[in-house]
């Protein structure tokens, strides 16, 4: 079955909503953006999240130090990149973790982007997205049915798709954010709605 993430967790409530739900992953976003959280939130935050469920921090070129330490306190599991981060930055981040850290490469798709490029990559994951937070769809056609690596499909996915999306490409992960808000916050109803289309 296809797993869930909510990203763009900003505050404890959030953590309520995603622990009657029991979404696969959260995410937490370290990056400039209208849901940066700060590191000692997101601490507060993952304690009190149910432990069957990964935390992920999203980073935009960050310093390798600040993604170790988050990862070192225990505060997320998975780091996912949405910068210039290549594979020699993956490799130290993997090496200092002990490779214990997971990581997920977001790719901005385009016209330009061939997926078989990044096949090979030492991330553990792609994400698939349209940009940073746009919550707009990108050109599904351009998913290649021959690239073996697995991903997390993301960008303007909601209730109304959700189900075309799994269907026709078989992610590995749907990442939700906007799709699962009203008003910038998350929404109890809508992620209650989603989780019982997944299941």
């Amino acid at each position: 079955m296809v797993k869930i993430k909510i990203c763009g967790l900003k505050r404890l409530e959030d953590i309520e909503i995603v622990n009657k739900y029991e979404p696969d992953y959260i995410g937490f976003v370290f990056a400039d953006s209208k849901r940066k959280v700060s590191h000692d939130l997101a601490l507060k935050m993952k304690s009190n999240l149910n432990s069957d469920i990964l935390s992920v921090g999203v980073f935009v070129d960050a310093d390798i130090g600040e993604i170790v330490e988050l990862f070192e306190k225990g505060v997320i599991e998975i780091a996912q990149l949405h910068g210039n981060e290549n594979e020699e930055y993956i490799r130290n981040l993997k090496e200092k973790t002990n490779y214990e850290l997971k990581i997920i490469n977001a790719i901005e798709m385009s016209d330009e982007k061939d997926l078989l490029e990044f096949d090979k990559s030492i991330s553990d994951y792609l994400l698939l997205d349209s940009g940073k937070g746009s919550g707009k769809t990108f050109d599904w056609s351009l998913i290649r049915k021959d690239f073996n690596k697995k991903f997390f499909l993301a960008g303007g996915i909601n209730i109304s798709n959700i189900s075309k999306a799994i269907e026709e490409f078989n992610p590995f992960a749907i990442d939700l954010s906007s799709g699962v808000e009203t008003d910038g916050f998350k929404d109890d109803l809508k992620i209650k709605e989603i989780m019982e289309v997944i299941h």
